[in-house]
Parts: C-alpha cells; structure tokens; sequence
C-alpha cells in the first residue's frame, strides 16, 4: 500500500500552490494514470513520491508519505544530465541489480522490448540514441529493479507503436502499483483503472484536485456530463430569478412611487406604505440570500491554445516536397534505409512512423535542410528535443519577443496568456518550465512565425490528454502542409491524410 496524506505543494519561485491538502491511497493492482495540463504539477508529485529531494529546491512542501516496505521505480521524463553523458555500457554498470541479472535474464528483457541482446555492453552514447531507443533502456533498468510501485513519468514518449502495445499489456499485467503519467490517450484508455487529476483554477491562483476510481474515458464522459448538467441547473435558477426580480422590481417600484405621491393629510396609508415598503425590503434580503445560496456555474481549466491564420495555407498543387535519396545515412555514416522517395502536395498532413532507430528523426532533419533553403516556403521545425531551438536561460517573453519592443512584449504576453501562463511564469527561464510548457513556446512561435509547412517530431508528446483534443484539432485545421513523426494513434487518426512506415528498404504507405 502506498498512502499519501495532506499533501501540500508551494512553488517557491513565485508562491503558487500546486497542490492543498492531498490525499491518495493506492493498492496492489491499482494503475493510476495523473492528468492535468502542463505545469499543474504532475512531474512534481511522482518526483516527491519517489525521493523528496528531487523537488525540494523548488517547492514546498507538507504533507506525509507512506509505504509498507514496497520497493520504488522511477522512470523520469528525461534523463538526468549525467546519465546522458555516459554510455550505454556506463548507464548499466552503475546498477547494483544489473549484475545480478544472469545472461539468460538480460536476453529475455530485449526480447521484451524489441532490443539487441548485447545493448547492454554499447560504448554508444545515451544522449546520441532516438528517443524511443531511450525510454526503452530505462524500461530495460526499471524491469532489472524487480520494483513493486512503477512511478512513470511520459514511459510513452517517443516509442514506437509495437512498443506501446507492449507498454500496454506490462502495465496491466503488473501486480503491484502503477502510477503514471502519460499523453497517450490510447494508453491511457487502455490501462488506467483510477484517474487523478490535477487543476489551476482562478488564474492560477487555486489548486483543485479530484480522484476517481473509474476508467478514463467513463471519467472525462461523467465529468463532461456533470459539468452540463451542473451550468444547465445554474441557468435555470438564473432565469427564474430574473423572472421573480422583475415582478418584484415592478412591485417595488409601484411602492415607492406611492409613497412619493401620498400626501401628508393621509398619515393612515403612509403607515400602510411604510409597512409595504418594509415587506418589500424583507422580500429583497431573501433574494440576496438565495442568490448567495444558488448553483456555481462549473469551474474547469480549459486548454486556450494558439490559432493559425488563413494567409499560412499552400495551393492544393503545389509540390512541396519531391525526395528522393538513394540511402538514408545517420551522421556517422551508417545506413539506415535505402531508397527513399516522398511526394507532398498542397496543404496535406504527412505522417511518418516506424520502428525506434530505424531514422525517421534522421530524415526530418533531411528535410528540413531541403526546405529551409527554399525561397518559396516559409517552413518552421519542432524538434523532439526542445533544447535544440530553446535557449533555456531565457524567458518565454525574451525568446518570444526578442527585439525587446513594448508592442511586441506586450503582443506575446497576450498570447502566453491565452495559452495559460500566469505573468509570473511568462518571465521565469525556460529551463524551470515544464516539458508541455516548452512546447507551447513553440507552438506558439510557429503560430507567429507565419510558417505554411510546418516540420513536428513527436509534435503531442508533452501535451496533456485535455489540452490533445485541441492540438489535434488546431494542427488539422492548419492551412499548410505538415510533415511530422509520430506515434501518436489518435494524431495519426486525426490529422495525419497519409501515414508513411521507414524501415531499412525505404518508405511504404500504410
């Protein structure tokens, strides 16, 4: 059993509660998924849960933990900085349990995970591997720590499809605890028995929690449902009052205009008047008070998301892209697929998917040298790893509105705060931000930019279940043509026109 209780979250940098008064207990064959839009926290809580340390440079805390002597496994969002730098071989070796694990143990974990059985011992740099191929190690080093509580924060990210059907069956076949993160909604519809989620509300002011021991679509219907129900109930009330304080305003006014009317000589119907008039008063307090007492419309956070414009479209026939590479070659030169060819016209919405390492970062990047240099076409890139365009010393305001201008501060601050950032935050580095956070930058920027092709690598992996609606529908609304790398079941289903697989012979339509 793990059991949380009274948990309180303050950020310390600008003194915003993440969490008030939290309280959770799971059990053995729970697999909770955390929900929430970006920055709202759900980082934070896996990172306390797993080693308080990890966070108490930014937040504070009170609250208390507790655990019958289960065994905790973290795989974070990212690695840390000094694990990136090691090798293969190096991220292994640092376990205690991996050289317990016998020659038959390690080959039965790749097998599980689709990876070569001598990975283990690869001089080849961590930060150098696709993003797939990494969350697969650290699932790899979580499976050798035999854990019985799975904290995963994004286990989803980047990992090809057959992986996730995989990631699937592991999570619900698990006898202990899960607790995740995830923006995979096909994911998180598949494994989640319980939904926790986590809420900004009041402009950030106000943290809302909510636990619900049911399955995560039946969760977002009931909740879709209670919230209709509840403005539908709130409207209604509403009404009926503007209809009592209309018949009672007429009322009011006849009175007082009787009163302003009666003469002195008649002091018996001034009496009566009088009496009325204090009636009527009474009539209005009880108003008040059932004013006060009336249904709340409901309170959510909604995802406010960037809009692109008109002028960003492509003709229908325009060529925007016509590829054709004999061999697809990773920078040091070893091939990674043979005969590439693509065509893309107009304003369709490309996808290409396929294995982990197979190279279809590689080929993005391919295409976006060709592109840039293209005179005709305004193209914008979103790399998978967002520190490759951020500069994560900067603010949102700096790296949006470099020129520094007042007009153009102030136009980026209305659209950060669109986007759901306090003014606290739209001045904070990018750095202390969170992974979704980051990625509006970029999405806005591309809003901004004017772009009428737009290059995404793994464009939803750090966008909330509640905000990948919005996202999917913003991307397939976009006038001009999108090349993008995904995994992502419901963006492939809902934006992408055609879907490409890479593997060593080229690419294939599926």
């Amino acid at each position: 059993m793990l059991q949380i209780k009274h948990l309180t979250f303050i950020h310390r940098k600008d003194m915003r509660p993440l969490l008030t008064d939290f309280n959770l207990v799971l059990n053995p064959g729970d697999k909770a998924v955390i929900v929430g839009e970006e920055g709202n926290g759900k980082s934070t809580l896996l990172k306390w849960i797993y080693d308080p340390a990890l966070v108490a440079d930014y937040v504070d805390i009170e609250g208390l933990l507790t655990r019958q002597g289960e065994k905790l496994g973290y795989l974070p969002q990212e690695l840390p900085p000094e694990d990136r730098r090691r090798n293969v071989y190096e991220y292994f070796s640092a376990l205690d349990c991996f050289w317990g694990q016998s020659p038959v143990d390690l080959r039965r974990i790749s097998a599980r995970l689709r990876l070569a059985e001598d990975i283990y011992y690869s001089d080849q740099r961590m930060d150098t591997l696709s993003g797939g191929e990494k969350v697969k190690l650290q699932m790899a080093r979580l499976l050798m720590e035999d854990a019985d509580v799975w904290l995963l924060d994004e286990p989803s990210n980047d990992v090809d499809v057959e992986t996730l059907e995989w990631m699937e069956a592991m999570i619900r076949q698990h006898t202990g605890i899960v607790l995740f993160i995830s923006h995979d909604e096909t994911l998180i519809e598949a494994t989640a028995n319980r939904v926790i989620l986590l809420e900004q509300l009041r402009r950030k002011t106000t943290g809302r929690w909510t636990v619900a021991n049911m399955p995560f679509r039946q969760f977002m219907a009931e909740r879709s449902a209670g919230f209709e129900k509840q403005a539908q109930l709130a409207r209604s009330e509403r009404r009926e009052e503007r209809i009592a304080l209309e018949k009672f305003r007429r009322i009011q006014q006849k009175v007082e205009h009787d009163q302003n009317a009666i003469s002195r000589q008649d002091p018996h119907s001034g009496r009566l008047l009088k009496k009325k008039m204090a009636s009527v008063k009474a009539v209005e307090r009880r108003y008040q008070r059932q004013h006060q007492e009336m249904t709340e419309y409901p309170e959510q956070e909604l995802a406010i998301l960037a809009k692109f414009h008109g002028e960003q479209a492509v003709p229908p026939n325009k060529v925007v892209l016509d590829l054709h590479l004999p061999a697809l070659l990773r920078p040091d030169g070893k091939v990674l697929a043979g005969d590439i060819s693509l065509l893309v016209r107009g304003p369709e919405k490309i996808c290409l998917t396929g294995s982990n390492g197979a190279g279809k970062t590689t080929l993005l990047r391919q295409i976006r040298d060709m592109l840039t240099a293209r005179p005709d076409l305004h193209v914008c890139y979103m790399p998978q790893d967002y520190q490759e365009l951020l500069a994560l010393d900067q603010s949102p305001v700096e790296y949006l509105a470099p020129s520094g201008r007042k007009e153009d501060v102030t136009a980026v601050r209305t659209y950060l705060g669109s986007l759901r950032y306090t003014p606290d935050e739209m001045y904070h580095p990018i750095r202390e931000l969170s992974g979704g956070q980051r990625a509006k930058v970029l999405l806005l920027q591309m809003s901004l930019s004017g772009a009428n092709v737009l290059l995404l690598d793994e464009p939803s992996r750090n966008f909330s279940p509640l905000s990948g609606p919005e996202i999917r529908a913003l991307l397939r609304s976009f006038p001009g043509a999108i090349i993008s790398v995904s995994h992502d079941r419901k963006f492939i289903a809902e934006v992408c026109d055609k879907v490409y697989r890479l593997t060593e012979d080229g690419l294939t339509v599926i």
